[in-house]
């Protein structure tokens, strides 16, 4: 029987007798927070009255679901708490599955997807929780609802005095922090609080951020403990784990390195690729011809290459209906940068083709990059570096504000 350390807060709790059954440690590059709960059986939710914020992305390595597994080891839920796309993930962008009993548990499934703290924390409150356990894979782009499920979920576990317990996770793009940072008069269901594009942080450092900087503004911090993974570096993109689709349109890790940069086109006309088989990664319209792809190419961006693409998507934008544009080959994903190729992209479209390019009517845009700076600069024709640039003094405060709360190297 080994012997293993459970890593919780960042202290080490007294070492527990491990099943003999679990893989080695040193048979692993990496270990999840959930992994090594489970590990330790469990333990960590002893007496507890527990509930469960999670999707199909919340697994073991051996693709049980946590929660199957918190049943197995004798720690059944009190309730399962289910984010956009739902508990199960049926449901597409927007939707989520109502509330339901899980067939295979029985545990109590309730739809928390566009909950606002105070119903999450009557949610929480009618199923008798102590507990509230948090453990979703994120993309790590602001404008991914999950960490903000996590956000309103930490408020909701605040207002009922019950516990938060992060089950942390690598963040599949890396460590390194990108983009503008959200103005709070644009903030939204995708951006609630002044954090940038692309974050470069796992789910139980962003917790101990916003634990520390915006929820003591609004009456308190939470109960806050963390199981930290094992075996990340902030460089680290291949993580050895098996890849679950957060969400429906979210299908490779390929999806996850371009997303927080290409999903700025959900704010313009153009598709950003939902319903074909690699969204994100394929964008374009009618109209669009082979010079995009050519203007992008000539840039020299590092770690990216531009094809040619047509396709005919399903649903969403344009469909059935034959587009043009390019599909982003990823060629090193240390040095490609999503937000600077998504930039470029919309720079070189605007300028091609005028007549196809436009910005959703409603402004979308503003809402996905946090302020209208991007959209304003765009139409008065600047450049991509100059648009990056804009950013850079916000970029480097919110570097330095989160190095306090960061875990990893």
């Amino acid at each position: 029987m080994r012997r293993r350390q459970l890593l919780i807060g960042g202290a080490l709790a007294v070492p527990v007798l491990a099943t003999t059954s679990a893989p080695a440690q040193a048979d692993r590059k990496l270990t999840t927070g959930a992994e090594l709960a489970a590990e330790d059986g469990w333990r960590v939710l002893a007496g507890r009255k527990v509930g469960v914020v999670t999707n199909p992305t919340g697994v073991l390595r051996d693709q049980t679901h946590i929660v199957d597994s918190m049943v197995a080891a004798g720690h059944t839920p009190a309730a399962a708490f289910g984010p956009e796309h739902g508990f199960r993930g049926t449901a597409q962008a927007g939707g989520s599955e109502g509330d339901f009993l899980d067939p295979r548990t029985n545990v109590p499934v309730y739809d928390a997807y566009g909950a606002n703290a105070t119903k999450l924390a009557g949610m929480f409150a009618k199923a008798g929780v102590d507990t509230v356990v948090f453990d979703i894979a994120d993309v790590g782009a602001r404008f991914y609802t999950y960490i903000w499920t996590m956000y309103t979920a930490m408020q909701a576990a605040k207002a009922t005095g019950a516990e938060f317990l992060v089950l942390d996770r690598p963040n599949p793009v890396g460590g390194w922090a990108r983009g503008p940072q959200l103005d709070p008069a644009y903030a939204t269901g995708v951006g609630r609080k002044p954090i940038v594009q692309q974050h470069g942080m796992t789910v139980g450092e962003l917790a101990a951020l916003f634990n520390g900087e915006f929820l003591p503004a609004e009456g308190g911090s939470v109960s806050l403990r963390t199981v930290w993974a094992k075996g990340w570096r902030r460089d680290l993109l291949d993580t050895g784990l098996p890849w679950v689709p957060p969400s429906p349109n979210m299908p490779t890790r390929d999806t996850a390195l371009v997303y927080p940069g290409t999903c700025l086109f959900e704010g313009t006309v153009l598709s950003e690729g939902r319903g074909t088989t690699r969204p994100f990664e394929t964008v374009g319209a009618p109209g669009i011809d082979w010079r995009w792809a050519e203007d992008l190419n000539a840039l020299g961006m590092p770690g990216v290459r531009f094809r040619e693409a047509h396709f005919t998507p399903t649903f969403n934008k344009f469909v059935g209906k034959a587009c043009g544009g390019v599909a982003l080959h990823v060629t090193s994903p240390r040095e490609f940068d999503a937000i600077r190729a998504a930039v470029a992209m919309i720079v070189t479209a605007r300028a091609r083709y005028p007549q196809v390019f436009a910005w959703r009517p409603d402004f979308w845009i503003d809402k996905l990059t946090g302020s209208d700076r991007l959209r304003r600069m765009v139409d008065a024709g600047a450049g991509t570096d100059e648009v990056i640039g804009a950013w850079s003094d916000e970029l480097a405060a919110f570097i330095r504000l989160r190095r306090q709360y960061l875990h990893y190297r």
